[in-house]
């Protein structure tokens, strides 16, 4: 199936590895041009250089999602490389766990500021391209914890923040041919993922929980991206695709 994102150019947050990187390279094999965005310069740098060096069209910005002039400079490096956006993956994000009595402010808000905070300035630096155009796609990575996870106080809010914030705005810009979705992942095996503590038992409780028994794959979020950022899915907006493999509950 022909996506049509050939000669479209994306932004994805949180780039530099898991997640982020499987989607930003999916896009790019559909034929986008693609921002590796991440706070990890180094990082970002490598993936970019690793998709280049099998053709794909890639270029790396490093910077702090949740600092609005380092949003402005994404930006402009977007501008200047690749000439225009068309598509936002709002992927940045990351858990810092805890009990809400032992959760600290600051826990609180790095998670919030990452996920929410990040999403609200790169959506709104891209929109008035977006608008010009009268074309574009918005696709936010939320979580399966936006149902609610012990311990997940913080990251719980935060991606439920992000499906309100995907409905507020599909509201807001569909009148410009500007669709906004998310994508709910389930338990994904990232190399994040794969650093915590116990991980070995974490996995096996949740193939035991999951109707489709494997954990999920970065691939598998980066093809629900790839169609809702894609011609396809033009009259889809302000929806949440959970790509789950049917888990929801903890």
């Amino acid at each position: 199936m022909d996506l049509g994102l050939e000669n479209k150019v994306a932004i994805v947050t949180g780039a530099a590895r898991g997640i982020g990187a499987a989607t930003a390279r999916r896009l790019a094999a559909e034929g986008a041009s693609v921002v590796i965005a991440d706070i990890n310069g180094e990082g970002a740098a490598a993936t970019a250089a690793a998709m280049q060096a099998d053709g794909l069209k890639a270029h790396a910005v490093a910077g702090d999602i949740t600092v609005a002039a380092d949003v402005d400079r994404l930006m402009a490096e977007t501008l200047e490389r690749f000439g225009g956006v068309h598509i936002l993956v709002n992927n940045a994000g990351f858990p810092r766990d805890g009990r809400l009595t032992k959760l600290t402010e600051t826990d609180w808000d790095l998670v919030v500021d990452v996920i929410l905070k990040g999403a609200f300035l790169a959506s709104k630096a891209v929109m008035p391209h977006m608008i010009e155009q009268r074309w574009g796609r918005i696709v936010n990575i939320s979580s399966r914890a936006h149902l609610g996870n012990p311990g997940q106080a913080n990251y719980s809010a935060a991606k439920a923040g992000i499906i309100g914030l995907t409905r507020a705005l599909s509201l807001e810009e569909g009148r410009y041919e500007i669709t906004v979705n998310a994508v709910a992942p389930g338990f994904i095996e990232t190399e994040m993922v794969q650093e915590l503590p116990h991980y070995a038992q974490i996995k096996e409780r949740v193939v035991r929980g999951t109707p489709i028994p494997r954990v999920g794959r970065p691939d598998d979020i980066a093809d629900a991206v790839a169609f809702l950022a894609s011609e396809r899915a033009g009259f889809i907006s302000g929806e949440t695709l959970h790509v789950t493999g049917g888990r929801y509950a903890s």
